[in-house]
């Protein structure tokens, strides 16, 4: 297998931090050198965004490929869905991990659909031709707006709406990306009415982001549901009373000229067997450094994957 991938396996959340600030001084893996082997041959491009569950979940899709005979090249941590949906469509990379929810929001601004049955339904009227998603999973990993118990007791919250009187009082954490996303302080200003005192560039979801907020650099962040971090640091995570963060299934996107029925066939066991459960798991234990291909290849074989 020939791998172009900005993973190595993760030492330790400071290996994370690390990874998650200096991985363009560590090499674009969308360079135009990596770009002019991209789509060649009947192999196919595995990309993933630069967080650790997206490497997880696209290095499972890579070895369950590998294991089916389809010859297999990694291009991890590329950047934000703005960055890795152009891949894909200009053939950077052939296939990505994604979240319905995120992916339609990020296609459709206007989309007021939640439920998971709506999520992929509106998504598949919107998903441009050159791209095709398989079967979502079960499993979702939500934007998750989370204070710490402290905040939360010390101005009464249990939703995102109890934010409104004291937002002003607040920092605001989360990805770069967050601060123009409608599912994000867009969406939090236009649904929730929320004006933070000011918005503070972290990582997406990662140990920077957690650093900052039980530190008290930041009073609220975005984290994702499926960190074991919540419920390490005891954190609250408030209700999307409004529905502002819609359903999060996992699903493969493919770029239309490589699906397969082998493409098809393996990753669509691989969402039928994947549970929420199962990435909190697999996330506390890559909290660890443990190497994502261990803990993927440990989750594929005890699911009948491989």
């Amino acid at each position: 297998m020939k791998r172009i991938s900005a993973r190595h396996g993760l030492a330790g959340l400071t290996g994370i931090a690390v990874l998650a600030l200096t991985a363009c001084a560590a090499g674009d893996p969308l360079s135009a050198d990596a770009a002019d082997d991209a789509g060649s041959g009947s192999g196919v491009v595995i990309g993933s965004a630069d967080f650790s569950e997206s490497q997880l979940l696209a290095t499972i899709y890579s070895l369950a490929l590998q294991d089916a005979g389809v010859e297999v090249e990694e291009k991890f941590n590329i950047g934000s869905r703005e960055v890795y949906i152009a891949a894909v469509q200009d053939g950077s990379i052939d296939l990505v991990p994604d979240y319905a929810g995120a992916l339609l929001k990020y296609l459709d601004a206007e989309s007021t659909v939640s439920s998971t049955e709506d999520v992929i339904a509106e998504l598949g009227e919107v998903l441009p031709d050159d791209l095709v998603m398989l079967e979502a999973s079960a499993a979702q990993d939500k934007d998750v707006l989370a204070v710490t118990r402290e905040t939360a007791e010390k101005y009464g919250l249990e939703t995102i709406s109890d934010l409104q009187p004291v937002a002003g009082e607040i920092s605001l954490g989360g990805p770069p990306e967050w601060k123009t996303r409608v599912n994000g302080v867009v969406g939090l200003e236009e649904v929730y009415g929320l004006t933070f005192k000011e918005f503070v560039s972290l990582d997406a979801g990662g140990p920077l982001t957690m650093a900052a907020l039980t530190s008290g650099q930041v009073q609220a962040a975005d984290v994702f549901s499926t960190d074991p971090a919540i419920a390490e640091n005891d954190l609250v995570s408030l209700e999307d009373d409004k529905f502002l963060f819609a359903a999060e299934n996992i699903l493969p996107v493919v770029r239309a000229d490589k699906v397969s029925d082998t493409i098809t066939e393996v990753l669509n066991n691989v969402s039928a067997a994947l549970t929420t459960e199962d990435l909190i798991a697999m996330n506390g234990r890559a909290a660890t450094g443990e190497s994502l291909e261990n803990i993927a290849t440990d989750w594929l074989t005890e699911a009948g994957v491989l």
